[in-house]
Parts: C-alpha cells; sequence; structure tokens
C-alpha cells in the first residue's frame, strides 16, 4: 500500500464535517492513523452515496474503507516484576520492527521504540529521554538505530519531523539531536559521531531558515526572528496553516470561538504542537484560554537553548577538520547565548521567561523552561540561586515539579508534571557550576517515588504525573493519559543510575 501524502486526510473532510468520528473511535487521531482501501476520490463518492440510504452505519463503513490501527498490545504483564525489570523488558514491548505499511506511516529503516498507547510512530524530542534509559539498559543498538532514522529521516525530507507520520510533515519538535549524538559519542567516541556532520547541519539549516532574508522589511521568516539590537532568535512555526488532521475537530471548533482568523489560529496550533507542550499557557495571550494562543509571536527560552547547544555542538564537530566553521559556529552560540540572558532573564523575579517579540515584552508564564539555561549551562551561577529558589517555593510538588504555576486544564500546566522536565531540572541544577544538589535530589526522589506508587498501583507508567495530589490521576488536554511510556521509563532509569 503506498504513503499517503498528507493532503489525502483533507480531500477526506466530508466525513469529518458530518459526523463527530471522535464518538465512534477513541480520538480524532485514530482514524487518520488507520489505512484507506481505497482512493479518497473512491472513499468520498461511496460515503456520500451510502450515508442517505436507510439504516446507514458509519462505523461499519470505515471499516469497510480502511484497515483500523491495532488496539494497544495489553498482553504484557508486570507481575511478579520488580520496576527496573518491567521497565527493562518494556523496551522490547515498545519496540516497532521497519514497516512498509501504507497510510500516513513513514516507513523507517530500522526498529525504534515508540511513547506506547495512542503514539504508535516515534516522536522526535520523546526519543532523546527514551534513549538517556535505554543507555542505562546497556541498548546501545537501539540508540544507534534510532539516530540513523532521524538521519534518514534528515536525508529523505531535509528534517526530523514531529514523528514519521505524513500528516507532521508540516513541523518538527524540540531539536534534541545534537544531544542524542552527544549521548552515543559516550558510548562510541566523536570519530565515529563525525559521520553524521552532514544530517546535523541540514538539522541547523532547517531552523535557520530564511535568516538571510531577515532586514527591515523582514523581521520574521518561518522560524527565525530578528530582533531591533540585530540577534537572530528563534521560534516555533508549522509550514501549514490548516486544522491538524490528528485534531481537526477540536482545532476547527477551536477557531471558530476564538472569534479571530482561522488561519492565523491553526498556525499557532500547530506551532505549539511542534514545541511539544501541546497545549500550555505558556502559549496563551491571557495564560488562561486556548482562544488567545500566539504561539509564533514567542521565542522560547528552551528551544533556544537548544540551538545554543546546537551551535556549540556543530562547533565541536568541526574541530580539527574545518577550523573556520568551528569558530563561526562557536561565535553564534556565544551571540545565541548572550541574547537568551538579554531578552530572557527577568533580574527583578530572577527568572527567565519567553519573549514575545511581536510586544517587546517578555510573557511572564513561569514555567519549567526556565531551567533549560541551567540544562545547558548557560544561566551563571547567581542566577541559578534565584532560579532554585523559585523552583523550590513555587513548583516543587510532593510528586514532583509542576510545569507552570496555571491551572487551565491544559496537560502542560499545573498540576501536572512530565518526566523530561523533570529531568533536564534535576540535571541543570545539580551539574557544575550550580550545585543546588539537595533540591535537585528533591526533585528525583519525589518524582521517583510518584511514579513508583501508580506502578505499585496499576503495573504501568504513565505518560504525565499529577504531582500536586499523588491520589489524584493526571488529566487535562485532548485525549486520556497514556500508559506505556517511553520517555518516562527513560528518566526512571536514567534517575535510578545517578548516584
Amino acid at each position: 500500500m503506498p504513503i499517503l501524502p498528507h493532503f489525502y486526510i483533507e480531500s477526506l473532510t466530508p466525513l469529518y464535517q458530518d459526523v463527530q468520528l471522535s464518538e465512534l473511535f477513541p480520538d480524532s487521531k485514530f482514524f487518520v492513523d488507520a489505512v484507506p482501501l481505497f482512493t479518497p476520490q473512491e472513499i468520498i463518492t461511496n460515503y456520500l452515496q451510502a450515508k442517505e440510504q436507510e439504516g446507514f452505519d458509519l462505523k461499519a463503513f470505515v471499516k469497510t474503507h480502511f484497515i483500523l490501527p491495532a488496539e494497544t498490545d495489553n498482553t504484557y504483564s508486570s507481575a511478579n516484576k520488580s520496576l527496573p525489570e518491567h521497565l527493562t523488558e518494556l523496551w522490547n514491548v515498545l519496540m516497532r520492527k521497519p514497516d512498509e505499511q501504507g497510510g500516513t506511516l513513514i516507513p523507517l529503516p530500522h526498529a525504534y521504540i515508540v511513547p506506547g498507547g495512542r503514539f504508535r510512530e516515534v516522536y522526535y524530542w520523546d526519543s532523546y529521554f527514551t534513549m538517556l534509559g535505554l543507555q542505562v539498559s546497556h541498548r546501545v543498538d537501539i540508540i544507534q538505530n534510532m539516530i540513523d532514522n532521524f538521519a534518514y529521516l534528515i536525508d529523505q525530507v531535509g528534517f526530523i519531523p514531529n514523528g514519521n507520520r505524513t500528516y507532521y510533515l508540516g513541523r518538527s519538535q524540540p531539536p534534541f539531536f545534537a544531544l542524542m549524538l552527544a549521548v552515543l559519542e559516550e558510548e562510541k567516541g566523536k570519530e565515529y559521531i563525525s559521520q553524521y556532520l552532514p544530517q546535523l547541519e541540514n538539522e541547523y539549516a532547517f531552523w535557520m531558515d530564511g535568516a538571510e532574508l531577515l532586514g527591515d522589511d523582514h523581521r520574521a521568516q518561518r522560524r527565525v526572528v530578528l530582533l531591533p539590537d540585530g540577534s537572530i532568535l528563534n521560534r516555533y512555526w508549522d509550514d501549514r496553516d490548516t486544522p491538524r488532521p490528528e485534531a481537526y475537530i477540536e482545532d476547527s471548533h477551536l477557531a471558530e470561538r476564538s472569534g479571530r482568523e482561522a488561519t492565523t489560529v491553526y498556525r499557532h496550533i500547530r506551532a505549539a504542537a511542534e514545541s511539544g507542550w501541546d497545549f500550555s499557557s505558556r502559549w496563551f495571550r491571557d495564560q488562561k484560554t486556548m482562544e488567545t494562543i500566539q504561539t509564533t509571536d514567542i521565542l522560547p527560552v528552551d528551544l533556544n537553548c537548544l540551538l545554543a547547544f546546537m551551535e556549540s555542538y556543530l562547533s565541536h564537530l568541526y574541530q580539527g577538520s574545518n577550523e573556520q566553521q568551528s569558530a563561526i559556529m562557536i561565535k553564534r552560540s556565544v551571540q545565541r547565548r548572550k541574547a537568551i540572558q538579554q531578552y530572557c532573564w527577568n533580574e527583578s523575579k530572577g527568572f527567565y521567561f519567553d519573549y514575545q517579540f511581536i510586544d517587546r515584552s517578555q510573557t511572564n508564564c513561569y514555567s519549567l523552561a526556565a531551567l533549560f539555561p541551567l540544562y545547558m549551562q548557560i544561566a551563571d551561577k547567581e542566577q541559578s540561586s534565584k532560579i532554585a529558589k523559585t523552583v523550590e517555593e513555587k513548583f516543587l510538588q510532593p510528586g514532583g515539579l509542576i510545569t507552570t504555576l496555571n491551572t487551565t486544564g491544559q496537560q502542560w500546566d499545573a498540576p501536572n508534571g512530565w518526566a523530561p522536565l523533570q529531568w533536564i531540572a534535576y540535571k541543570g541544577l545539580k551539574q557544575a557550576p550550580y550545585h543546588h544538589t539537595t533540591l535537585a535530589d528533591q526533585i528525583k526522589q519525589h518524582w521517583m517515588q510518584n511514579n513508583e506508587k501508580v506502578f505499585a498501583e496499576t503495573g504501568k507508567m504513565m505518560e504525565k504525573y499529577n504531582v500536586a495530589d499523588m491520589h489524584t490521576k493526571a488529566g487535562g488536554g485532548e485525549y486520556p493519559n497514556q500508559d506505556g511510556f517511553g520517555w518516562t521509563n527513560g528518566v526512571y532509569l536514567k534517575f535510578l543510575s545517578e548516584k
């Protein structure tokens, strides 16, 4: 069966517009992950004819015209296994072999780890935290496979998409590829990693595309933004301005409620999906309601920290073979770090914030994105002490760190906590030159105890956790909490290995 381009989904919109498919299936994503057995034209023709007939059964129609995704494998049992044993064995349960299936799935050349639950494909930034656990489990073979898959995607489509689905080809996710290579370098050395330099160069070019066009008449181009002092920082973006196929109904309704131009709202929604924080009050103008979403107007502190690392890592790989290019990249990294300090640091509040470049002001939303400057060693010691004080006073909860201080019903807000941000905060606070070891260890202990409590009760590791009330499940967002779960497993194992 052929791989279908993203626009085939849009050609099926009569199905979306006439009925709530999400009432028939677990979620909107379930339908777009199905494999069509006929061309879109044939499906729509058949649908328009069939729906007029008495006793029309939509679910039966869909099952006749599509191969539906397989149900989640619940046969694996954690009974009589310790949590570390469970997680080590779970890698094989979450592994997917190279898949030539058609539909929206993009086949990859090597086996890979999926997060679990409704997430049946590989995800970009999830994979870095999964790799941390794979490294502890001595599964360097899988780390190698996943990096080779990402290199393959860069070669094929020019960047690493959100996930290996054609409906994700308008956007990426937080750029962790350089950090993945750094993990593999720990295992195989710099000389081995040098083979991935062309792919990392292309990854960087993707994020910086349009920078050469910036000037007085063009302050923003795709993912790059020119600031008044000549600095260039990045934002999240998506090349499409239509509803996401995997959330078509939700996006359409939101655009209607907002009273704003629909294409603008769709672009902001998609950009927030590229951030991985989908969704959070970080992206809302009023920090309360998604109808005020403004993602493409924001320069996120965490994204720019990741790009500063990518620039410095490129400089590292160029050393010994292209000293001129190495010097260029380290200069860019230094310039970006200075811009992060200038535009995102708030001295009076002692914290980092995202920057709204249209308003020329910080967003004032407290979030764990502020810990990325510590993780990437951009903050100085005095800044780290102020951040640590805020984290201890405002973010630390019995079950770990809350994501933001806002309770909005969105999954990347209070009271939820997420594994990747626990690790970023822990490592950022603990490493030199900051040495906030006591607080870092508290974060680790609170989070691991939360994981262990839920595992003891359910035999599962979850996508996210309620860290404020460990007796209540995490919720919020567009879909139920998922179990599995790739990055949660990875971070737990990495924490377990930390002394």
